[in-house]
């Protein structure tokens, strides 16, 4: 463990240097001085919010270009044979893929995917396929669960493309790649909402807006991923492939892109989900499809067709998710074949033809309303007999109602005041402390001039807002994930009971917490809390459950034969080596809660969520775009001050 730590390559410095010295009490130097300039600051600056004399006002800049991209959208060339030919080419291809969806109707698509599931992951997988499809339909859902599934083809394969092309650049070439990552790191912080005005303001609300939000927003795993594969690539099979004579075209080809195909298909499924979660989200821009059926029924806290509509696009994420990291688990295995690979394929084809043609000779191609089963009107029933029995009054425990009403009064308020009421340069060199002790000075800078340009943008108090909410939700996810993660690590009964549970939950579109949430507790701060907080804690619990487990046996058996207890073990050995694990989980946490407290703005969650759904409902590009500009400024801060630097990890370890 400590071997890492004194050896120099890597510390890169003598033992009896003074930067040496620094190195090794780096944290205290930072506290002694950070101490200092608080002091010095009270007295040089005094207390206050973000001072008006340094905002920047951007109403007006962007009102005028809001103004003339309204003004010259049907007339400006670049609309017109640019932005217009892709508008066009995006519409033509959902409805092309919809129109075909349609004319193969329920049975032919529900057969397709069966025998897709079927050719790639096997018969249990394919039932599940079938299963899901047969559900969609069953709760009435079967035409926007096709709207849904048309946009997600147009978009996933855009996606899969254009972040094909970019992790291909940055995985053949060094400066791209260094060019790329912190474009890629950014874009991976940024809250879903933050792309949806700027396409909106381009092109308008509809379909092509939500399309190019979605590939903007799933592009990025593919491209990472790529490049990841790419050039990670088995030093040994390459310099084979060249010692033959081999071209770089021939060795891509043949050696790196073979090589890569797991990150390739992790990729894949990667970008599939992100690109379902979006294209939920972009039915505030137009989206329509099963999104649009879950944000109208928010709207009007109809919680019964919201959790209709939010059911199958959970099946659809499922089914998704398992299909491709099925197929992504069979590279390389010796799986088994029944004769040519094209036959496969071909009886997939075959069946899907067959079954839409049969379905048509016997009836209409669409699922028959007799068939269907309202969920609506009994769920709604359940919420409201919550509503008069749960929300208040009940004896001891107190109604969920009131449990919201405490978090709000006891922890919200509280943690927002106590933000807002500090110096804003006091937050700024807490932020600075922060960054510092956990990371490098470049990622300190980075910090800081992320939460400075807040202030500068005008929105200080409703970033602190959104802070504060992040912050509580984190800190309740962080409690109950790690307490959570220990017991799975501890337990394989445990583990075995929560894997289900957590593939489920991590499948499940941001959009989708909303809909409990806003049954139990109504709208408010405390509810978006809560769905960012059930949103987040599967992956912290997962994260933590792996790091603990990672752990070298050999060290716990070691600890044992001395006679450590079990809580012994857990405290001076699992957590100690798990600590590169657990700041990873802190920092996921940390950018998952952002993403839905954001879109909690839709359930009066209010801060700067509220600014941007506010811009996208009135074209108000300034409060929006503002808004947005923040959130990602937050975001980045935020990922910067909990994702230490591989050398502080190696040093904590």
């Amino acid at each position: 463990m400590t071997a890492t730590v004194t050896t120099p390559r890597a510390t890169g410095l003598d033992a009896s240097t003074p930067a040496s010295s620094f190195a090794r009490h780096r944290t205290g130097v930072v506290l002694v001085g950070a101490l200092a300039l608080l002091i010095l600051g009270a007295f040089l600056i005094g207390g206050g919010t973000w001072p008006r004399s340094l905002t920047v006002d951007l109403t007006g800049p962007l009102g005028h270009v809001s103004d003339w991209i309204i003004d010259n959208r049907d007339t400006h060339p670049l609309f017109l044979y640019f932005f217009g030919h892709i508008s066009n080419a995006v519409v033509l291809s959902v409805r092309g893929v919809y129109l075909v969806l349609l004319a193969a109707g329920w049975a032919g698509v529900t057969v397709a995917a069966g025998l897709i599931a079927w050719r790639v992951a096997g018969v249990r997988l394919a039932l599940t396929a079938v299963a899901a499809f047969i559900l969609c339909a069953l709760l009435g859902m079967w035409v926007p669960t096709m709207q849904t599934l048309a946009l997600m083809v147009v978009a996933v394969l855009a996606s899969v493309i254009l972040g094909a092309l970019l992790g291909l650049a940055a995985g053949l070439s060094d400066r791209v790649f260094r060019s790329l990552r912190p474009v890629l790191d950014t874009m991976q912080v940024m809250p879903a909402f933050a792309y949806l005005l700027p396409v909106v303001l381009v092109f308008g609300i509809g379909v092509p807006a939500a399309v190019l939000a979605t590939v903007v927003y799933a592009a990025p795993p593919m491209a990472r991923l790529t490049a990841l594969g790419l050039r990670d690539a088995d030093a040994g099979v390459m310099e084979a492939a060249a010692s033959l004579g081999a071209t770089g075209r021939q060795r891509l080809l043949t050696a790196r892109l073979p090589l890569a195909r797991k990150e390739l298909l992790l990729g894949l499924n990667q970008t599939i989900m992100m690109a379902l979660s979006m294209a939920v989200i972009a039915s505030v821009i137009g989206a329509g499809g099963l999104g649009d059926r879950v944000y109208q029924a928010l709207a009007s806290v109809d919680v019964g067709a919201a959790l209709a509509a939010g059911i199958p696009i959970v099946l659809l994420a499922v089914v998704l998710d398992r299909v491709t990291a099925a197929a992504g688990n069979r590279i390389g295995t010796t799986a088994r074949q029944a004769g040519p690979a094209w036959s496969g394929w071909a009886v997939v084809v075959a069946g899907t033809v067959g079954a839409a043609v049969v379905a048509r000779l016997v009836s209409k191609p669409t699922w028959p309303d007799a068939w269907t089963v309202g969920i609506a009107e009994p769920v709604n029933e359940a919420v409201g007999w919550m509503t008069d029995h749960l929300y208040s009054g009940v004896p001891v425990i107190g109604g969920t109602a009131d449990w919201a009403a405490h978090f709000t009064t006891w922890i919200l308020d509280p943690v927002r005041d106590g933000l807002q009421w500090l110096p804003w340069w006091a937050l700024l060199l807490l932020v600075a402390v922060l960054a510092m002790v956990i990371g490098t000075w470049r990622t300190t800078l980075t910090a800081v001039l992320a939460m400075a340009a807040i202030g500068v943008l005008g929105v200080w108090d409703p970033a602190l807002n959104t802070l504060s909410q992040v912050l509580a939700g984190v800190a309740v996810t962080l409690v109950i994930g790690f307490a959570v993660g220990i017991a799975a690590s501890r337990s394989e009964r445990v583990e075995r009971l929560l894997r289900p549970v957590l593939d489920v939950f991590q499948t499940m579109p941001q959009f989708v917490y909303l809909i409990p949430v806003v049954a139990l507790f109504g709208v408010g701060r405390a509810p978006a809390v809560a769905a960012a907080v059930i949103y987040a804690l599967p992956a912290v619990v997962r994260i933590t459950t792996q790091g603990m487990n990672g752990v070298d046996p050999v060290v716990m058996e070691s600890s044992r034969s001395l006679g450590a207890t079990g809580m012994q073990q857990l405290r001076k050995v699992q957590l100690p080596l798990a600590r590169p694990a657990l700041l990873l989980a802190v920092n996921q946490g940390v950018v998952l809660v952002l993403a839905v407290v954001v879109i909690g703005g839709l359930v009066g969650g209010g801060a700067l969520g509220y600014d941007v759904v506010f811009g996208l409902a009135q074209g108000d590009l300034a409060t929006g775009l503002v808004a947005g500009a923040a959130i990602v400024c937050l975001g980045l801060m935020l990922d910067r001050v909990t994702q230490p630097t591989q050398r502080r990890t190696e040093k904590g370890a």
